[in-house]
C-alpha cells in the first residue's frame, strides 16, 4: 500500500536543513539496510555527525541538494554533483544520495525528487550512481528511471562488512 502524505514541496536545501536531512538519512538507512548491514552499525549512526556532513555538503558550491517536505517536515532529499569516479569525464554527474524517510516510501516522493534532480542535467551528460548489490528496491527504482548497470563494481566496507556496490549509468 502506498503511503499517503500531505502536499509535498521540493526546494533547494539550505544550511538550516542539515539536521532534518541527517534525521531522514539515518531513518532511511535503518529502514532500507536493516537486512544488509549489521544492526550495531545502524544503531551507531549519529545525527549530529551526519548533520555536520550535510551542512558541508549544502555549502559545497558544485553540489545540488534538494529537500522534499510536507507540513510535517522533511521527508526526503537528493544530492547531485560532479562524478567522483576515476573514469569520469568532464561534465559527468553523480547522484550521491536519494533517501526518503520510511514513512514516505511508496508515496511518489522519490520519483518526484529524481525527476527534479534530472531536470538540471545538461543534454548529453552522463549521470552515475552507486547501489548496494543487495538493495533490490533501489535497483528497481533506478531502472524505472532509465539507469542501468554499466558493469563497474567496487567493494566497500560498511559497518565492518564488505559489500559489493554496482554502478548504474544513464
Amino acid at each position: 500500500m502506498a503511503a499517503q502524505l500531505d502536499e509535498v514541496s521540493i526546494r533547494p536545501a539550505r544550511a538550516e536543513d542539515a539536521d532534518d536531512i541527517a534525521r531522514v538519512d539515518i531513518a532511511s538507512w535503518r529502514g532500507a539496510y536493516s537486512e544488509i548491514l549489521p544492526g550495531s552499525y545502524l544503531s551507531s549512526l549519529d545525527a549530529e555527525e551526519r548533520a555536520a556532513l550535510w551542512r558541508d555538503a549544502v555549502a559545497a558550491e558544485r553540489t545540488r541538494i534538494l529537500v522534499a517536505e510536507t507540513r510535517g517536515g522533511t521527508v526526503g532529499f537528493t544530492s547531485v554533483g560532479p562524478s567522483r569516479d576515476e573514469d569520469a569525464e568532464d561534465g559527468d554527474l553523480e547522484i550521491y544520495a536519494i533517501y526518503l524517510h520510511p514513512r514516505a516510501w511508496g508515496s511518489g516522493v522519490a520519483r518526484d525528487l529524481m525527476r527534479r534532480a534530472l531536470q538540471h542535467v545538461p543534454d548529453g551528460a552522463s549521470v552515475t550512481l552507486w547501489i548496494l548489490e543487495e538493495n533490490d528496491r533501489a535497483r528497481h527504482f533506478y531502472r524505472r528511471h532509465g539507469f542501468a548497470p554499466d558493469g563497474t563494481e567496487r567493494i566497500d566496507e560498511i559497518g565492518g562488512k564488505p559489500l559489493t556496490q554496482l554502478r548504474y549509468r544513464r
